[in-house]
């Protein structure tokens, strides 16, 4: 992930340094359990606990384990020769018993739990814009389009409750696959626990408010971070649903809002009327990114027997910038959201533009139910003359009173074409929220 696209917040977990810290909380928290349970020396593990606390690992340390590594080409055997030239010799009680991917992934986790908690706000934060923008814009009417095309009358604040109540169950897919994530791997090199016993394991979970994975070979089973990155490509649809929509409503034609252009601000560099929306068009290249991450995860979960290292250089990829850009995307429409800019004026005047086409369900249905005619000869009547109204821009409601199979009088026509009709359950949708 380029770094103008991380967040601090992601910046400093996905370092070598945090990896590395978060790789020295498992051998620790291993430690103690071994200590608890007789199998380690207890002045080791104060020791090296003392001494961490002191002395936390830092780009420095990331540097000396980089060119340990480069000799002894395994990440863990570097870092374990770098944490005794640093602690010194009670760090040779580390990693006993223990196998590079009980460390690994259990670390991994450790981050993905931090990562998806940061993700988890990020979402909060905007689906509380959305449930502010819901309120504002609740009787703002305007044109509802399917397929593109003019439909029905709604209000622009349901846009907005809509999104929210997507977010919701982001929330809660996203919940969810930190769950997924919130294991302890300690079972040894392939995970029969030959050389670690499964109550270290427990007491390493139990101490986190964890869960003991309930069986291992030498890897945790990559389902769990497909189900973390199918998650977050979910969450990249809701942002990018979002956005195609603002992109929609900033088109030229359409100008019903579009996002902040700041002072000083250039869209175009030959073109200097131009406002593009640059901010949500990011946002959908970076759901592409999203789902394409998925797609490596999901190939991930098939390994060789016990464990091959074939996931390991992805996940080095795709799990810091899967998290990464997901932040971002969020933070990002957060923004664009909180200071759309919103022309309701626009809005009516497009919702009226096509001459009341858009009413013409109500008036199929006052047919039906008040003059007693069948359904095919109602449509018939009101498509009828709604083809002429695209086709000459006369106003439905005038094609309709001239036409003399109409059997609707002025106050039925006039109550057919009522905006209010069409937005009475607004107050009922939105107490489903609690709005």
């Amino acid at each position: 992930m380029i770094d103008r696209y991380l967040t601090p917040e992601m910046k400093a977990l996905w370092s070598e340094a945090s990896k590395y810290r978060a790789w020295l909380r498992v051998e620790l928290a291993a430690m103690q359990a071994q200590a608890a349970h007789g199998e380690i020396p207890t002045d080791a593990f104060e020791v090296l606990t003392a001494r961490a606390a002191a002395d936390p690992l830092d780009e420095a340390f990331a540097e000396r384990v980089a060119e340990i590594e480069a000799v002894t080409r395994h990440d863990i055997v570097a870092f374990t020769r770098a944490l005794t030239e640093r602690y010194g010799e009670e760090a040779r009680f580390i990693h006993h018993g223990l196998t590079s991917t009980d460390v690994v992934d259990t670390a991994q986790n450790l981050l993905l739990d931090e990562a998806l908690t940061v993700i988890l706000a990020d979402a909060a934060k905007l689906r509380e814009v959305c449930r502010v923008q819901a309120v504002a814009y609740k009787y703002t009417p305007t044109v509802g389009r399917t397929h593109g095309i003019h439909a029905e009358p709604m209000t622009f604040g349901l846009k907005f409750l809509n999104w929210m109540a997507t977010l919701d169950r982001d929330a809660e897919r996203l919940t969810a696959a930190r769950e997924r994530v919130r294991v302890v791997m300690l079972s040894g090199s392939v995970g029969t626990y030959a050389h670690v016993s499964p109550e270290i394991e427990e007491a390493v979970a139990a101490a986190w408010g964890w869960t003991a994975a309930p069986i291992t070979n030498q890897t945790l089973a990559r389902d769990r971070h497909a189900e973390v990155l199918s998650a977050l490509a979910i969450f990249g649809t809701t942002l990018e649903r979002i956005a195609v929509e603002i992109r929609h409503l900033q088109r030229s034609e359409v100008r019903e809002a579009m996002e902040p252009f700041g002072k000083g601000q250039t869209g175009s560099s030959s073109m200097p009327h131009k406002k593009n929306p640059i901010l949500t068009e990011n946002v959908t290249g970076f759901a592409r990114l999203l789902r394409g991450f998925l797609t490596t995860g999901l190939e991930n979960v098939a390994l060789w027997h016990e464990r091959d290292i074939s996931h390991s250089s992805a996940e080095r990829v795709i799990l810091p910038d899967a998290t990464a850009a997901a932040s971002y995307a969020a933070r990002r429409l957060t923004g664009v959201l909180r200071d759309l800019v919103v022309f309701p004026e626009r809005m009516l005047k497009n919702l009226n533009d096509l001459g009341g086409l858009v009413f013409s369900q109500r008036v199929l249905h006052a047919l039906i139910d008040e003059k007693g005619m069948s359904r095919e000869a109602a449509y018939e009547l009101v498509q009828r003359n709604a083809l002429h109204s695209w086709e000459t821009g006369e106003g439905l409601r005038d094609l309709l009173k001239a036409d003399a199979a109409n059997p609707l009088s002025d106050a039925e026509l006039d109550a057919a074409f009522d905006l209010a009709f069409y937005l009475r359950h607004v107050d009922h949708m939105y107490g489903r929220f609690g709005l």
